[in-house]
């Protein structure tokens, strides 16, 4: 359907094309407007030349267009009067668009007036399902049996101290300094050498036998061990394929590990007795597991309401977001001292540009469907949920809430981030309002269609320094 807006100095034409939710927009600027913002160009331009034998800003029309062309004057025409020309045609029609529009053909005539045709992508209408009753199944967390066990392991384990072993053979729970140099055919393994590389003979993730083979020998001495390539080893060269090292055991040191007693506890903090700690260890456990059942039901929720939402993402949208978050993880890799390439061969580049479209797809419908929900229901962010967030956000950064709110009134882009997530949080409030829940068990199965930005630490943790060469992939 056409829709046209007529009044002087501007004739517009919006054009619906509803099934790629893409708007055709027609401007027609007539002769003496279009003449008028020409003049105001140039002489906005002549302010910023200097042309020898005129002062600044006072060089005539001819000199100007002779000194800058024509072209030049018709672009700063255009760069001044199409962004509130086409804020106008938007705020008239009432268009939801996602992109500034891109213009496909422009003709300037200052005797017949400006032409200007531009196509804007609006953003697509999420269709949602019923919201007034949800019942969604979810996993519940259980906390495991021996979680307690495990936290006292921990603290005993941060007191633990080294001490030197001089008089005896290097034992299964002690911790070496070795020199090493791997062979395999009598050739030097890339990136499976190190000096004085330090290692728990007990927990770690070397080649099965490897550190088997340190067990009994003594500081000085230097010995040859062999072991084989796990058959599914990363480096195909290296797969299934025995190998020789040589050692030299430099240091072997030994751990003290404390008792549990009230002693212990006084220096973990500020505890009187060991069954304080205790106390203090099982209720931080049961706020863990409900922390961990509330974020469980929150994305419940919100999956099933994705899934049962239906939404036509155009291509083009698609594409964008696929790229924005391509630099996003680009930028996070820096940051990270690596590089695109290399996370690429290690994830495997198809596999990881189908993850970072998945995940833009995902973005995408999270931020349709939601925005839908708010206009549905509506939910607006108030200047208490900002506030609550903004005392949020400055607990935890240690600064005064005044500093916060300067910080936020300098940088629209972080204010406007923090007001989206105060609306995110109302609307999975709501949804967790409305929803029943049923206990399912644990999926023992793992999520095969893992997130390109999650992938991004893992990358990152299999590729290490060259000794990564003799650790296996568990």
């Amino acid at each position: 359907m056409t829709q046209v807006a007529q009044g002087a100095p501007m004739k517009a034409e919006v054009e619906r094309e509803e099934a790629q939710h893409l708007v055709r927009i027609s401007l027609e600027i007539s002769p003496e407007h279009a003449s008028q913002e020409y003049n105001k160009a140039w002489k906005r331009l002549g302010q910023r030349l200097s042309i020898p034998g005129f002062r600044r800003g006072k060089a005539p029309r001819p000199i100007v267009e002779k000194h800058v062309g024509t072209e030049r004057i018709k672009q700063e025409t255009m760069d001044r009067l199409l962004p509130h020309l086409f804020a106008d045609v938007i705020s008239e029609h009432q268009l939801d668009i996602v992109a500034p529009p891109q213009v496909t053909s422009l003709v300037f005539d200052l005797n017949t007036g400006i032409v200007v045709k531009a196509t804007v992508e609006t953003r697509p209408e999420a269709k949602l399902p019923e919201l007034g009753s949800i019942t969604v199944d979810y996993a519940e967390f259980k906390l495991p049996e021996d979680a307690e066990s495990k936290e006292y392991q921990a603290i005993v384990e941060r007191l633990t101290t080294l001490e030197p072993v001089i008089d005896r053979p290097a034992e299964k729970t002690d911790i070496v300094n070795l020199d090493f140099n791997g062979f395999v055919n009598g050739e030097a393994i890339k990136g499976g050498a190190a000096r004085n590389y330090r290692l728990d003979l007990a927990n770690n993730n070397f080649i099965e036998g490897f550190s088997d083979q340190l067990i009994g020998h003594k500081i000085g001495e230097e010995f040859s061990i062999n072991v084989t390539f796990p058959a599914n080893y990363h480096d195909e060269s290296l797969a299934g394929k025995p190998a020789e090292f040589k050692i030299k055991l430099n240091d072997v040191s030994c751990k003290v590990v404390p008792e549990l007693t009230d002693e212990v506890a006084r220096k973990v903090g500020d505890f009187e007795s060991l069954e304080q700690l205790k106390e203090q260890v099982r209720t931080l456990l049961k706020q863990n597991e409900a922390q961990e059942n509330d974020y469980r039901k929150q994305k419940a929720v919100v999956d099933y309401v994705l899934g049962a939402s239906e939404v036509d993402i155009p291509e083009s949208m698609l594409n964008r977001e696929t790229r924005l978050l391509m630099e996003e993880i680009q930028g996070r890799l820096k940051g990270q001292g690596m590089s695109w390439e290399k996370f690429l061969d290690v994830e495997g580049r198809e596999k990881t540009m189908e993850n970072i479209r998945e995940e833009a797809k995902k973005r995408i419908k999270t931020s349709l469907v939601f925005g839908a929900i708010a206009r549905q229901e509506n939910l607006q962010v108030e200047e208490e949920d900002f506030s609550n967030l903004v005392m949020d956000l400055a607990e935890s950064q240690g600064m005064d809430e005044k500093q916060v709110m300067r910080q936020l009134g300098n940088n629209y882009a972080a204010a406007q981030m923090l007001s989206d997530q105060a609306l995110s949080q109302k609307i999975v409030d709501l949804l967790l309002s409305r929803a029943t829940f049923n206990v399912v068990p644990e999926s023992s199965a793992l999520d095969e269609n893992t997130a390109a930005a999650d992938a991004v630490n893992e990358a990152t943790a299999i590729t290490g320094e060259e000794v990564d060469i003799i650790e296996t992939e568990e």
